[in-house]
């Protein structure tokens, strides 16, 4: 892979709960692939990671600003030791305010909060990809009325960051129907995929820009605003809702899109997951012409 001048910026399934970093058999692979992601893609000393995950919305975007943020154990009904995990990474109240303005001069209102801790979404894959809790993170929230568009164009606005050595990292999934999961649930490793969790799977792809590795030119992909219009009208993509009944667990992707400037998408997790097909991707890793096979 190719030496970048600016880090990607990510959207990364962080699987079920705490299980990611408990041993479950079903999140094996999905644990690897975030173990192995700061040396596969070069990024193993950030200088500060933003996190924007799907467990945080508010009706005003809103970025934590507090100097030693705790934990939120925002899940229910797992083992005691669920409870006691920690992840004392410190906050970054200067990249606080520097995202605030960003969104500011962008048209887009936000607002700092000292008290915000971090949400599961935040510390549990990080816990696997930088487990020695020395980066600073900054978390983001979502806006609560979910607008696509809006999401985007907060990763436009935030995109300067990847300049300055600053991980701009979506923590969400590619599919979330918790109906599909529970019905999995305790079946432990299965391949057995559910073939629309593939359809809407493969249209992600599509819109990330990843295309295979014998036929990776500028031609084998869609154009920005093709690919833009994809996310924007996400809705329309086949069995769309089925994968997101609502769609929270998506707009991570947005802004880590938005983010990207135009940048391709690569794979950094293709995996089956409580009979779901789940995706990772990695924005702005590859040009055309160096496509790499997905990893396993």
């Amino acid at each position: 892979m190719s030496v970048i001048s600016r880090l990607p910026s990510l959207f990364v399934a962080h699987g079920g709960g705490p299980f990611p970093v408990l041993g479950d058999p079903a999140h094996v692979g999905l644990t690897e692939a975030l173990k192995r992601l700061p040396r596969e893609l070069n990024i193993e000393k950030p200088k500060a990671i933003l996190v924007v995950s799907a467990h945080w919305e508010e009706s005003i975007l809103t970025v934590t600003s507090g100097s030693n943020p705790p934990l939120i154990y925002d899940y229910y009904g797992f083992p005691p030791e669920s409870y006691k995990l920690e992840y004392p990474a410190p906050g970054n109240p200067a990249l606080a305010n520097k995202v605030a303005t960003l969104l500011k001069n962008a048209g887009i209102e936000c607002r700092e909060d000292p008290t915000r801790g971090f949400d599961h979404g935040v510390f549990i894959p990080l816990m696997l990809t930088y487990p020695d809790s020395t980066v600073p993170v900054v978390q983001l929230s979502l806006i609560s009325s979910l607008d696509p568009e809006l999401h985007l164009k907060v990763g436009e606005a935030l995109a300067p960051l990847r300049e300055e050595n600053i991980l701009i990292f979506g923590s969400g999934m590619s599919f979330h129907n918790m109906s599909v999961f529970m019905k999995n649930m305790g079946g432990g490793v299965s391949k057995k995929v559910d073939p629309k969790s593939v359809e809407f799977d493969d249209y992600l792809k599509t819109a990330a820009g990843v295309c295979s590795a014998s036929s990776c030119t500028s031609s084998s992909v869609l154009s920005l605003e093709e690919r833009r219009a994809m996310l924007v009208n996400w809705k329309r993509g086949p069995s769309a809702v089925y994968a997101h009944p609502r769609e929270e667990h998506l707009l991570p992707m947005m802004v880590a899109f938005g983010a990207a400037s135009g940048d391709l998408g690569s794979i950094i997790l293709s995996d089956t997951l409580l009979g779901a097909q789940v995706t990772s991707f990695a924005f702005g890793t590859v040009k055309p012409g160096e496509c790499e096979a997905a990893p396993q």
